[in-house]
This record gives C-alpha cells, sequence and structure tokens, in this order.
C-alpha cells in the first residue's frame, strides 16, 4: 500500500510540479474549447492524454524506445503551441470538429509528453520486476491531478462567462494566446540544434 502511495504522489505532483508547468498549460489549451455541459468528454479527452503518456513510459520502462531528451523537451512545447494555435484558428467554429481534433492532439501529444518524463521514470522505477504496477499507479495520480486542473479551468471559464459576461471565443482566444506567449520561450529555450 505504501508504493502505492507513493507513486500516486508521484504522478499527482509531476502534474503539479510548478517547475515544469508545460503540462498545465497543455491542460489549458486542451480543455479551454470546453464547458461544464462537457464534463464527461473532457474526462475522456484527459483520460487519452494520460493512456498515450502511460505508453510512453511503459515503451521507455521496458527499454523498447530511447529518444533524444533534447529533441522530446522541445517538441512538448510545440505541441502545446500547436494546440494554442488551432485553438486561435478555430475559435467561434464548428464545436465537433474542435473536439475530435483536440482528442487527437491528447492521445498523439500525450506520447510525446510521456518521453519526456520516462528518463526520470525509468530510473526511479531502477530494475524492479515490476514495472506495470508503478506505471498505473503513477498514471492515476497523473490522472486524478489533471482532474483537478481541468475542473479549476472549466470553473475559471464558466465564471468568466456567467458573471463578467466574457464570451466563450473571448475566453478560449485570450486563454490559447496567453498559452502561446509562454510557450514561445520555451520553444526558443529548448531549442536543440
Amino acid at each position: 500500500m505504501d508504493e502505492f502511495i507513493l507513486y500516486l504522489k508521484i504522478g499527482f505532483n509531476h502534474v503539479l510540479d510548478f517547475s515544469a508547468y508545460d503540462h498545465v498549460l497543455f491542460l489549458i489549451a486542451l480543455t479551454v474549447v470546453f464547458s461544464f455541459d462537457q464534463l464527461k468528454k473532457v474526462l475522456w479527452l484527459i483520460t487519452l492524454f494520460t493512456i498515450g503518456h502511460s505508453i510512453s513510459l511503459a515503451l521507455s520502462a521496458y527499454g523498447v524506445v530511447k529518444i533524444d531528451v533534447s529533441v522530446v523537451e522541445f517538441l512538448i512545447p510545440v505541441t502545446i503551441f500547436i494546440t494554442g494555435i488551432f485553438n486561435l484558428s478555430s475559435a467561434g467554429k464548428i464545436a465537433s470538429i474542435k473536439e475530435n481534433i483536440n482528442l487527437f492532439f491528447a492521445l498523439f501529444f500525450g506520447l510525446i509528453h510521456g518521453l519526456g518524463f520516462s528518463n526520470y521514470f525509468r530510473m526511479m522505477i531502477g530494475k524492479e520486476e515490476d514495472k506495470l504496477m508503478p506505471l498505473l499507479e503513477f498514471a492515476l495520480g497523473i490522472e486524478f491531478a489533471q482532474v483537478v486542473i481541468v475542473l479549476g479551468i472549466l470553473a475559471t471559464g464558466a465564471i468568466l462567462q456567467s458573471f463578467f459576461k466574457v464570451s466563450k471565443r473571448d475566453w478560449i482566444l485570450i486563454s490559447s494566446s496567453i498559452v502561446i506567449g509562454f510557450v514561445i520561450p520555451m520553444m526558443i529555450a529548448r531549442a536543440f540544434w
């Protein structure tokens, strides 16, 4: 039980670590297009991200995949940038198209984000024979943290739209622009060439 709590906490703290705020930025860009009445879709969305993240960790933990960390560290803000740009270009357009593309973003970009943590995770579990249980416990911690963040994003959007009469389109545009403003310097700083 102690190991379960340990890996759960590590996963939870991995997402909420202020020095690794790229995860939060990605969640903002990914979920800002949704509202509380779409909570079920949002939960599926973040679960897809966790699945992608976990697949990368598993492939790394079992030694199937090894990728240059500097490339992955650059690609992480690129995924956030792409999601933000997509939000800017599609704000106010047909919602179902945005939501379906965000499902793809969640899974595919989850694979990339998982690779960013894979070396640390591989060192953390070391040569343990059972790599699957720590991975699942860690993924559960990630999922819990993501739910907390997403509920905060949806609540902020609901408050701004209900009480301050900010349009959904403006909420998406402003949030996505702020996220893009944060990730451009990240991409520049992490350029690997």
